[in-house]
């Protein structure tokens, strides 16, 4: 394959697989964080992941009630991934075993930093809506995704002149977390 060939075929592969692992890690967040799935988001992200969930979960059972038919598949991408761009570098040589290790802990990594983007995306979108609507926030599916994450900040900074200022703050302490990642 050419350099140009490459470029394109890592790009949509990359597409590909983003777009699947934040619908199979929202769904799996609404799930940790109790989030109905009868709105028109919820609806959206079963839809487009029940075809991959359901048929795992007749395999794999939740773990301490964690849905791993949502989670794993989501690991597996990103793993996927990586062992695609390492076959598609024209200087990869075979997997070792430290290659296979490095794979699948820089995999773990990719699904956190994609979590904290998730995250930021989420409060962005928050932040928004408080803008127009702030009425609709109550039971929003995008608050109540940020509220277990905001709660605690909550606790430290209060709303000043009526403006909560947490969604700033949290913004700024996923991007320290994303440094790190």
């Amino acid at each position: 394959m050419t350099g140009k060939l490459i470029q394109v075929a890592l790009l949509i592969a990359n597409t590909l697989a983003l777009f699947l692992t934040v619908l199979l890690l929202t769904r799996f967040f609404m799930q940790v964080f109790r989030v109905p799935f009868g709105n028109r988001a919820g609806q959206l992200v079963m839809h487009l992941t029940d075809w991959l969930v359901i048929p795992l979960r007749k395999v794999l059972p939740p773990l301490r009630g964690f849905d791993t038919a949502s989670l794993l598949p989501a690991y597996l991408l990103q793993v996927l991934l990586l062992v695609v761009v390492v076959l598609l570098n024209p200087g990869a040589g075979v997997f070792t075993p430290e290659t296979t290790l490095q794979i699948a802990v820089n995999g773990l990594f990719s699904l956190l930093r994609i979590s904290v983007y998730l995250f930021i995306l989420l409060l962005f979108i928050q932040v928004i809506i408080s803008w127009f609507k702030p009425e609709v926030l109550r039971n929003h599916p995008v608050s109540l995704l940020t509220e277990p994450l905001l709660r605690p900040l909550r606790r430290f900074i209060p709303p000043i002149s009526g403006i909560d200022l947490t969604p700033l703050i949290a913004f700024l302490l996923a991007q320290i977390i994303l440094i790190f990642l």
